[in-house]
């Protein structure tokens, strides 16, 4: 790209003013640089928006303002790690399992039979009392009880599920997440 030389010879003469504003921002010497670089990169890949006529440095001490905001929110979301201690210490627990989770219990589900599968949907997903339900499926509340019982039990069986201890992340998984 060649530039006017007038409008390079201002480029340049703009840059120790840019410097001393981007040290007042950032308060660090090194970033400052860093950032009337960018300025002067960004100012230079945009420059035919740039009216000619109007003010060249209020241009440029703009593009340096919200390149700095810009930094500085994305700064408040990150972690200061540069020896790379804290991501070292960040576990997750894997996804894939759960998408398998929901298609087994899905699978175990459609297995109960239906008034056992109703009860237990009405009650444990919809969140509806023993005696809205009992309304609902027009019979006894004892009824109800009896099959959220049978169809919980059933279900269980189906999940191998024999303990609290067989929810959620397996033995090895919980061991890699806490050690």
């Amino acid at each position: 790209m060649t530039l006017e030389p007038d409008l390079r010879e201002a480029l340049l003469a703009a840059v120790p003013s840019l410097r001393a504003f981007a040290i007042s921002l950032s308060g660090q010497v090194d970033k400052a640089d860093d950032l009337v670089q960018d300025t002067l990169l960004r100012a230079l890949s945009n420059l035919h928006r740039f009216e000619r006529g109007t003010n060249l440095n209020a241009w440029l001490f703009t593009i340096l303002r919200n390149l700095f905001r810009s930094e500085y929110r994305k700064r408040r979301r990150e972690i200061a790690d540069p020896d790379g201690s804290y991501a070292r210490r960040l576990k997750v627990q894997p996804q894939q399992g759960s998408h398998l989770d929901f298609e087994d219990f899905r699978t175990a589900l459609s297995r109960l039979p239906s008034d056992q599968r109703e009860a237990l949907l009405l009650v444990g997903a919809s969140g509806f009392s023993y005696e809205e339900a009992a309304r609902i499926c027009g019979c006894a509340v004892g009824t109800i009880k009896s099959r959220v019982n049978r169809a919980r039990i059933r279900l269980a069986a189906l999940l191998n599920v024999d303990d609290i201890d067989d929810l959620g992340p397996d033995s090895m998984t919980r061991a890699a997440l806490q050690g």
